[in-house]
């Protein structure tokens, strides 16, 4: 069964910070997160003949922030070169400032927002079902803005299989019952699955995990 993983990235990174804090790993966190070698060991929950067609992870880069935290960007392409090394099909977004106003002082101000991401997630999954090469589409996430993508899908493909791996701490009780056999990632598999530091990609060169991860 060809199995492909569509992952929420910034959903995913909120619920590793947070398994970083619970595991109390005295500093050494889980940010460094292989996902390729993470999704490959849930594929036995889908029978014998599972095996990974394809992971695809969205996110955007925080070049707002840059001002205050100026390695930030750094940072996170120095991760995005690890994951597409690890063959993880990487598609950026951007955030996008939206004016707001305070009701009770009336002070104007920014606030910035990622946009395009669930548009783009759910995109790809209509696309990776349509063009007929999956048998298993996973959702690595817990954002209910996905779920009329998720009933759109199934009522398309009903010959598909379509489910949720919840991050740690991202469990949803409304995408729990949309469709069966979603389940749980574990704190403990952040753990487990890191990628080695130094990482040595396939060119030759190397990648250290940043030091505050």
């Amino acid at each position: 069964m060809r199995t492909a993983f569509i992952i929420d990235g910034f959903n995913l990174y909120h619920s590793v910070k947070q398994a970083s804090r619970d595991l109390n790993l005295g500093g050494t966190g889980t940010r460094w997160l292989d996902i390729n070698g993470l999704c490959s060991s849930y594929l036995h929950l889908f029978g014998k003949s599972a095996r990974l067609s394809g992971i695809y992870y969205f996110s955007a880069l925080a070049t707002h922030i840059e001002a205050f935290k100026p390695d930030v960007t750094q940072r996170h392409r120095l991760y995005l070169q690890a994951l597409e090394d690890s063959g993880v099909q990487v598609e950026l977004s951007r955030f996008k400032p939206k004016d707001l106003r305070c009701p009770d002082c009336g002070h104007r101000f920014s606030r910035y927002e990622e946009k395009e991401t669930d548009v783009a997630i759910a995109t790809k999954l209509l696309e990776i079902l349509a063009n007929g090469t999956i048998d298993i589409a996973v959702l690595v996430t817990g954002d209910t803005d996905l779920a009329p993508a998720v009933r759109t899908a199934v009522s398309l493909y009903p010959s598909k299989k379509v489910c949720f791996a919840f991050p740690y701490r991202r469990h949803n009780r409304e995408l729990f019952k949309l469709v069966p056999g979603c389940f749980q990632i574990s704190k403990d598999a952040y753990a487990k699955h890191q990628f080695p530091n130094p990482l040595s990609l396939s060119d030759g060169s190397q990648v250290r995990k940043p030091s505050t991860w």
